[in-house]
């Protein structure tokens, strides 16, 4: 038998995402963008939320290409306010073009979006030992730093508890419990 994280329970999608994706390094600039934003969009949801209309958000927001969601208009943020495919937030839609705005500053400047999210680590996993959910902190300082630095650009929906959640999820923190099969592995 397998043991793995609590948190994933029994559904088939979430149980995927524990064992294929989350907490594995991803260095990618637009992978780390798209989720920065989706884990935005969860403030208030669940994460299971989200990761059901995660192809609805790719569909929608052009595969999460920061340039192409840098020039949407008033006309696109209402029709992605109209599309139940997504969280129609619009806050969240407009954080979102704000976010490729910053996400394309940064990258004018000569900076990858992948060396300004690893930096609050040195650009290495933090790999903790936690042993039950009750012990996984919601944020940290480095999120906290993430946090702080995000805004100071320009992004929205990024605070320290959704950025603890998004170094989780793309590696940046092993948070797999130590029993978990995925621990040493990731």
């Amino acid at each position: 038998m397998t043991t793995r994280c609590t948190w994933p329970g029994e559904d088939p999608l979430y149980v995927a995402y524990h064992d294929e994706e989350w907490g594995v390094s991803e260095h990618d600039d637009r992978a780390l963008f798209e989720k920065l934003i989706l884990d935005g969009f969860q403030a208030g949801l669940s994460w299971i939320t989200i990761l059901k209309k995660r192809d609805n958000f790719r569909a929608a927001f052009d595969g999460f290409e920061p340039e192409r969601i840098a020039r949407y208009n008033k006309r696109k943020v209402e029709s992605l306010m109209k599309d139940a495919g997504i969280v129609r937030n619009r806050a969240k839609i407009e954080g979102t073009v704000k976010g490729a705005r910053a996400y394309l500053d940064l990258r004018e400047r000569g900076q990858s979006f992948n060396d300004f999210i690893w930096q609050f680590t040195d650009g290495h996993t933090l790999k903790n030992a936690y042993r039950t959910g009750n012990d996984v902190p919601a944020e940290s300082s480095e999120s906290l730093a993430m946090s702080k630095a995000l805004k100071a650009e320009g992004f929205t929906f990024c605070g320290p508890t959704i950025c603890y959640a998004f170094m989780q999820a793309v590696g940046i923190v092993n948070d797999h419990l130590v029993d978990c099969f995925r621990y040493d592995e990731v």
